[in-house]
């Protein structure tokens, strides 16, 4: 149990101020609302363990296996018994799940007990806690295993897409280092006797000379700038223009919408499916996309459904996500059968993200090839330039 420093207020606007123990901040809203309290601020006076986020694939493991012990009729607390203990598990995951046992033994809630771990997903304890008050947390458990099954395949899918392409960019930066620290020092005797070198030969030799003498401090400076490179991308104004920018793209920005709205479909569909109001799923599954300028205008989306407006009239204004998710959605609102079109929608855009995965691909292996190209044609060219004018000298004079 956690020990809780909150600020409330009732209908009338008394504002009370106090200490308590919850499991989590959303049992400290339930104990307060029962108290007809609102609560307006908090702070986690207890210092918990702090475990690192589980990974899709871990994650869909443990829901498939929960799955099938619940529909097989064990309890709750026999079954997390079991996964705790199960062997060759990962020591951090197994002390993760002996805690959650232990809440549970203590009669807190599934949803509670992983919540207060702060290494489970949103979307995974939402939909826990709309399973446990329908009562049918064996289907909401299967649900989860095939979303982060799915997820977890499409995160391959990318992985290995881009596996030749950083290849190739890796093999770019090996060649072009290779040329100008080992090869382009034996030519230096020659260039010593000309009087004069062009200037991209001038700048390759001080490049070189750089690179031989003082390697330390290029890798300083690439560490450098690495370093700020990742300072910048965590500012939000940056990180919502490269967002932007991303799904705005000439080519590339088509196929970052296919994935954003496989992403955002599949969620959607698992939560609605699950039982959880549309709103709400609409939320959880709005922080999920992965884009930070997506996922900013579901607040508006999310405020329209509130008041009545259709969803897919809602998901049209969404600059970022494919229309054709808010006409199938229509479709699902006019017959009645929202929860089949949504996992119909959601399959159709997965099979068009993996192709998109693979045509995004196909356009980068060209453009790296250039690129490579490009490095070594102007090593060549600096390296060769010189010479050629030398013998050109030589047959005039």
């Amino acid at each position: 149990m956690a020990k809780f420093r909150y600020v409330a207020k009732d209908m009338g606007g008394k504002t009370y101020r106090g200490t308590t123990e919850a499991t989590s901040e959303a049992a400290l809203i339930q104990q307060l609302r029962e108290q007809e309290l609102f609560l307006v601020e908090s702070k986690n006076l207890t210092k918990g363990k702090e475990y690192k986020k589980l990974k899709a694939k871990q994650l869909a493991a443990f829901c498939r296996e929960l799955s099938t012990l619940l529909a097989s009729g064990v309890s709750l607390v026999r079954a997390m018994d079991i996964l705790a203990d199960q062997e060759g598990l990962d020591p951090k995951e197994k002390e993760i799940y002996k805690d959650v046992l232990l809440d549970l033994r203590k009669g807190v809630p599934l949803s509670e007990a992983m919540e207060s771990k702060q290494c489970f997903p949103d979307l995974m304890i939402g939909m826990l806690r709309s399973g446990e008050g329908s009562g049918n947390l064996d289907q909401v458990t299967d649900r989860l295993a095939v979303q982060y099954e799915k997820d977890y395949k499409l995160t391959q899918q990318v992985r290995s897409a881009m596996t030749y392409p950083c290849i190739l960019l890796v093999l770019c930066v090996a060649i072009a280092i290779l040329i100008v620290t080992f090869i382009l020092p034996q030519f230096q005797s020659l260039f010593d006797q000309m009087d004069s070198l062009p200037w991209v030969t001038t700048v390759l030799i001080a490049a070189s000379d750089f690179l031989t003498k003082k390697w330390y401090l290029a890798i300083l400076i690439v560490v450098i700038v690495y370093a700020l490179v990742r300072i910048i991308m965590g500012i939000p104004a940056v990180r919502h223009q490269i967002d932007y920018r991303k799904v705005h793209l000439p080519i590339f920005g088509k196929l970052f919408k296919v994935v954003y709205t496989a992403r955002f479909a599949r969620t959607l569909s698992s939560l609605y499916s699950s039982g959880m109001p549309i709103a709400l799923a609409i939320s959880v599954a709005g922080k999920t996309i992965g884009n930070v300028y997506i996922e900013e205008q579901f607040e508006e989306v999310v405020t329209e459904v509130r008041s009545g407006v259709p969803l897919s009239r809602a998901l049209r204004q969404v600059d970022g996500l494919m229309k054709k998710l808010a006409s199938t959605i229509l479709v699902g609102e006019e017959s009645g059968r929202l929860d089949v079109m949504l996992d119909s929608i959601a399959v159709s855009m997965e099979e068009e993200a993996e192709q998109a995965t693979k045509q995004m691909v196909t356009l980068l292996e060209p453009i790296l090839i250039i690129f490579m190209a490009l490095i070594v044609g102007f090593i060549m060219i600096a390296v060769m330039l010189p010479i050629y004018q030398s013998y050109a000298a030589i047959e005039n004079a």
